[in-house]
């Protein structure tokens, strides 16, 4: 395991990605008690609501509300999530509480694509266009990539890997047009399709193709894969992963009702830090974030660590 590196970042995305998928509603107010208690566990990143349509995305119909009422900690980034004029919009109405960061949404799927963003390729393309012109134009840096379904889709079936290369140079594309420069590349495995195989394949074809960018895995666990798929990236010395608290939420575009969401962020630092790379969280305070996040939606979430617990207590000398 020499090529694992002595560092990950790890972008919690459990309130975002989380309460959009839940069949009861969850308020403003305990919203934010989840996004207060991860930003105690030193978690860098918290991805805390989406910029979508309340009739799409009814768990986010409170986005603005719980904007307004968030109080920021210090050291922790807050992001938020949007894929169209109007949400970028609402999201400068917060650029004092946010970090602002263009993103270049792409789908390895055509049918996902129109699944998720009810777009076809090529609309989303010209949509994509406009978007970036429009973050330049509000002086928000576009940098980042971001391909959904990169390893397989529910609606199409298998993707190659070569599909996910061409999306990414779709992508590189419109920026080379606005002269935005991209750093981070994020692979998106969003109905749980990968595997280690094919995680291996795809995270070496990008980083080959595109060796100056930096990958990012946004990794679901659908199928429980996606713990052994984020061992063989760090094994791949991948430095960058989102993950969601318990392993709240799921894509509910993704014809797969039920299915668990990312996988849980106490998980994979309970596996980087047992193989000696430092994540600087925390993990008996993300456990205790995770359950606080079961109380609230009133189910368990999936996480494994969840209910075995950290190691650091058995480790204490009596």
């Amino acid at each position: 395991m020499s090529d694992l590196p002595g560092s990950i970042s790890i972008n919690e995305e459990g309130p975002r990605e989380g309460f959009q998928i839940e069949s009861v509603p969850v308020s403003a107010a305990n919203k934010l008690r989840l996004i207060d208690a991860l930003g105690h566990t030193g978690v860098p990143s918290i991805q805390v609501c989406s910029f979508v349509s309340p009739q799409l995305v009814p768990g986010w119909a409170d986005a603005d509300e719980v904007m307004r009422l968030l109080v920021p900690q210090a050291g922790v980034r807050y992001t938020g999530l949007w894929f169209n004029q109007r949400g970028l919009d609402r999201a400068l109405q917060f650029k004092d509480k946010l970090q602002l960061r263009g993103c270049i949404h792409v789908a390895a799927s055509d049918a996902f694509c129109e699944s998720n963003l009810n777009r076809t390729r090529a609309e989303n393309l010209l949509a994509m266009r406009h978007q970036t012109k429009a973050h330049i134009d509000a002086g928000v840096v576009v940098n980042k990539v971001s391909v959904m379904a990169a390893f397989g889709c529910n609606f199409s079936g298998d993707v190659a890997p070569a599909v996910t290369l061409s999306a990414i140079e779709d992508a590189l594309k419109i920026a080379q047009e606005h002269e935005a420069h991209i750093e981070e590349l994020a692979l998106a495995d969003t109905m749980g399709w990968s595997n280690p195989r094919l995680t291996h394949e795809l995270v070496c074809e990008v980083r080959n193709r595109w060796p100056e960018k930096s990958i990012r895995l946004h990794l679901h666990d659908t199928r429980g894969l996606g713990i052994a798929n984020a061992f063989t990236a760090l094994q791949l010395g991948v430095e960058l992963y989102d993950t969601t608290v318990g392993g709240l939420g799921g894509c509910p575009f993704a014809k797969h009702e039920g299915a668990p969401g990312n996988i849980a962020t106490e998980e994979l630092v309970l596996l980087a830090e047992e193989c000696g790379v430092d994540t600087g969280i925390d993990i008996d305070a993300i456990i205790a974030a995770g359950h606080l996040a079961e109380s609230l939606i009133g189910r368990k979430l999936p996480s494994a660590v969840l209910r075995g617990g950290s190691l650091k207590s058995f480790r204490k000398p009596l």
